[in-house]
């Protein structure tokens, strides 16, 4: 390049530099002007910092969304969110991404805790990952929880501000409607907001039922429910008082009673769900350390007894989890979407092959065995139905037969693998072997292997052809200057190992115990329906009571009759819906003998004497008569509630404890204690023998 080029380049270069100097002051010379100062202050309150959390969980949900796996719990997650979120796609989506966040956060430690563990264990690290994969719907169900519990928090403030809204405006749709403006509580805000826009609308009724189908929990549908018979009936005065007010305190004290046996629920059982699971995290280190002190173990824990004690613990650990998971079950607001979903086994059911093969097993419609079906999945308040409950049974069958077969073959080779690799000795320790010992010892398994590596699979092998070969060095050289008591010994022990190795295929009464495992999963979703029935009759008390204050919410209001507060009982009913239900249905042909068919389908004698005080309202006294001991005893109502919730608290904590350490004494007794106690007397039985022989 000549200087001419290089002098050109260098006034280009400062011509273009100069350029750009004019053009940045006239820039700031016009950003001085008052129109675009106004601009940049306006824009400095809204700026955001150069790292934002809200930003950050909304681009995690647009990646959680693009993930196969993630996006089903996702969806899941999302669908409960919004029931409290009302039309609110930003904080959904938030709230979504957050709790998947944390959720991982403690699932990838766990992940990478359990591989370093159990990494010379297939079996056991496949087991583990895919217990997790259960964890994460706990951990997710956690999460929505604590935001139910917010929401139920907000609205006992919520009501509180209504009061003061409503001796203002004496309008309930205006009083709601004041106070949801109140950003401080957004939850709440969405719900109050909702709810004002059914009072309001052409229907209120019909609006009025489709907010009970999505209302998170059901003191929001109670608080609907009077707000909308207030305004269609209006208000009136019971002793002085607002009966709408005095309805709102009997919401509150509901909600005040419930918030605090969740938090005492949570209380009881915070702990248990990781004391069910720990157990699983110390099966290697406990064999580690036995096989480490008492030598004479190694060939419990490294054979198959020792595998199979291992699944067991492992079984046992995810049957208690499960339980302790659904005996926690708060009664808080937990939407169950599998209706919605379309789950897989809808799926499977659609299929036409897969419907001809359920519909072989399930019970002709109509049928004893269909209607107990039936109603045993009512007991258990489930939403399955029962083509999912037959697809659950049969897959469940299906694995279990296969892991079971699997698990036999997988047992029988760790036998053969144990034969292979054990430390050959002719005699018991107790500790370690030194190291001269234990080279000697693998030296002698070794030259043992080369021996059932040449039998193995060849038909009938004696002892005699065993120490011919011996003798002639063919295998190896090892044996060829020893003695012939020595070949005895040495042709005896190889004899055994090699029966050992012939002997491990699956036999015939592993397939009979693969069929039990298989029927046992069948019957797991049928037991576990009866769990859940039988933690519901737990509960019963408490439903009983929660009538009773809807009643007290109803009874004094003009124009409530008694098909009204049946219809009211059968919305919030949970136990004694069915019969509930029945009862509504049949109210229109008979009142009194509907209610008198009502009593005979139920046992529990509190709800027995409602009853009785319906059919009193319906012929004899009003409502406000028959039911007039909820009023003048509502203070020992409210105590016998509280106390009530004690029991119940207490009960479930004795369960709950009972069932939560069961793992934890299967797994120190049946897999730490009884083996070193069995074994040790075993060996030290067999080392006495052997030296009483000797001398």
């Amino acid at each position: 390049m000549n200087n001419d080029m290089i002098k050109y380049l260098l006034f280009g270069v400062a011509g273009l530099f100069a350029i750009i100097v004019v053009a940045y002051l006239i820039i700031r010379k016009k950003l001085n002007k008052s129109d675009y100062k106004q601009i940049k202050q306006l824009r400095e309150g809204t700026k955001e910092s150069s790292f934002s959390t809200e930003v950050l969980y909304q681009k995690l949900y647009v990646i959680y969304l693009r993930t196969p796996f993630i996006k089903r719990y996702l969806f899941k997650l999302r669908r409960r969110l919004e029931i409290v979120n009302i039309d609110d796609e930003y904080l959904t989506r938030k709230q979504a991404a957050s709790i998947l966040t944390r959720t991982f956060l403690i699932i990838v430690p766990l992940t990478i805790i359990i591989i370093m563990i159990t990494k010379q264990n297939t079996l056991l690290m496949s087991i583990l990952l895919i217990f997790e994969v259960f964890m994460i719907d706990t951990i997710i169900d956690g999460r929505v929880d604590k935001i139910d519990n917010n929401l139920l928090k907000q609205q006992i403030k919520f009501f509180s501000e209504i009061r003061h809204a409503y001796h203002e405006f004496n309008m309930v749709e205006e009083a709601i409607y004041q106070v949801a403006q109140d950003d401080d509580a957004p939850e709440m805000s969405r719900q109050a907001e909702k709810i004002y826009e059914v009072l309001i609308s052409d229907d209120p009724e019909g609006e009025l039922e489709k907010y009970y189908d999505v209302a998170p929990n059901s003191y929001l549908k109670e608080f609907a429910g009077v707000s909308y018979l207030t305004k269609e009936f209006g208000d009136r005065k019971d002793k002085g008082a607002s009966l709408y007010l005095k309805n709102l305190n009997n919401i509150t004290q509901e909600m005040q009673l419930e918030i605090l046996k969740r938090d005492k629920l949570d209380y009881v059982f915070q702990s248990l769900s990781v004391i069910a699971i720990v157990p699983m995290l110390f099966l290697e280190p406990i064999k580690n350390w036995a096989t480490s002190q008492f030598s004479f173990t190694e060939s419990f824990y490294y054979g198959s007894k020792g595998m199979i004690f291992q699944v067991l613990i492992l079984v046992v650990t995810f049957v208690c989890y499960i339980l302790t998971r659904k005996l926690k079950d708060n009664g808080s607001t937990t939407i169950n979407t599998k209706n919605t979903e379309n789950p897989w086994q809808e799926k499977v059911y659609r299929n036409k092959f897969g419907k001809k093969i359920v519909d072989l097993f399930i019970p002709r419609n109509g049928t004893k065995d269909y209607q107990k079906l039936q109603k045993d999945l009512k007991d258990a308040a489930s939403k399955d139905k029962i083509e999912w409950l037959y697809v659950n049974r049969i897959a469940l069958t299906i694995v279990g037969f296969i892991a079971a077969l699997f698990l036999c073959s997988y047992l029988h080779k760790i036998s053969i693998n144990y034969v292979y690799t054990e430390p050959t000795t002719d005699y018991n320790i107790v500790g370690q072997m030194s190291e001269r010992n234990l080279k000697q010892a693998m030296n002698l398994t070794a030259s043992d292997n080369q021996y059932l590596d040449a039998y193995k699979g060849k038909g009938i092998i004696e002892k005699k052809d065993i120490i011919r070969d011996m003798t002639r060095g063919r295998i190896n050289k090892d044996y060829m200057k020893s003695t012939e008591k020595e070949k005895d010994k040495a042709a005896e022990r190889i004899l055994d190992k090699l029966a050992q190795i012939n002997s491990e295929h699956i036999q015939w009464f592993e397939v009979l115990i693969s069929m039990v495992i298989a029927i046992a999963c069948n019957m797991a979703p049928m037991w576990m329906l009866k769990f859940q029935a039988k933690m519901r009759q737990i509960e019963m008390e408490d439903e009983v009571m929660q009538f009773q204050t809807i009643i007290l919410m109803l009874m004094k209001i003009e124009r409530v009759n008694v098909e009204i507060i049946l219809e009211w009982l059968e919305r919030y009913s949970n136990i004694f819906r069915e019969p509930i239900s029945r009862c509504v249905n049949d109210f229109e042909s008979g009142p009194w003998e509907a209610l008198e068919k009502l009593k005979e389908e139920v046992t529990y004698q509190d709800f027995i004497r409602i009853v009785e005080s319906l059919q009193a309202s319906v012929e004899k006294i009003p409502i406000a008569d028959a039911f007039d001991e909820l009023d003048t005893e509502r203070d020992y109502y409210q105590a016998k509630r509280k106390e009530s919730n004690e029991r119940l608290i207490a009960r479930k904590g004795r369960i709950g404890k009972l069932i939560g350490f069961a793992p934890m004494v299967v797994l120190f007794v049946g897999y730490l204690i009884i083996p070193l106690v069995v074994i040790g007397l075993t060996s030290m039985t067999d080392s006495f023998n052997a030296m009483t022989t000797t001398t």
